[in-house]
Parts: C-alpha cells; sequence; structure tokens
C-alpha cells in the first residue's frame, strides 16, 4: 500500500497544480473580458482614454494593461494581463481580452 501511494502521490500533485494554474488562468481572462466591456461601454459613453483604462483596470483588479484605439465611428478597448504559471508552464501566461463599441453621439 505504501509503494503505491508513493508512486501516485507525484501524479496527483501534478494533477493539483494544472488543475490550479487552469482555474487562476480562467479567472483571470473572465477579468480582462469584463474589463474589456466595460471600457468599450465608457469609451463609447465618450469618456477620456485615461478614464477608459482606469476603470478598466479597475474591473480586472489592478494590474492591467489597457490600449484604447479610436476609429470613428468605433472604439476598441485591449485588456491584457499576466498570470503565474507553474513550474510546468515555463513562465507567466500572457491573457487578453478585446471588446468594440460605436461610440454614441
Amino acid at each position: 500500500m505504501t509503494a503505491e501511494l508513493a508512486l501516485a502521490l507525484p501524479a496527483v500533485i501534478l494533477v493539483l497544480a494544472v488543475l490550479l494554474v487552469t482555474g487562476a488562468a480562467t479567472s483571470a481572462q473572465l477579468r480582462c473580458a469584463d474589463g474589456a466591456r466595460a471600457g468599450a461601454r465608457a469609451a463609447a459613453l465618450g469618456m477620456t482614454d485615461g478614464e477608459v483604462a482606469e476603470i478598466a483596470r479597475q474591473v480586472t483588479g489592478g494590474a492591467a494593461e489597457v490600449e484604447v484605439a479610436r476609429a470613428h465611428p468605433w472604439v476598441e478597448v485591449r485588456v491584457s494581463s499576466a498570470v503565474a504559471g507553474g513550474w510546468f508552464t515555463g513562465g507567466p501566461l500572457g491573457l487578453s481580452a478585446t471588446a468594440t463599441a460605436w461610440v454614441e453621439p
């Protein structure tokens, strides 16, 4: 029984680590998408790029890069973030989301 546990324990730990990193990446991706949508709505209502970036950062939780591109009559907001990956990912995981909105007159 002890030998089976000693052989199976590394596999269980590896699966647990993969699940935790995947869960963190999924959560961060959803926050990026929410931040991009909130930023696009704010930009469509006429807010400045600085205000849009601040709104997107508040929704994503702070440490996100926000880019606003305006091409009349559209505005596009891209939010990028990184999540610490496990030792098996080779570094942080880069995540991004984009939202586009029609600028209100």
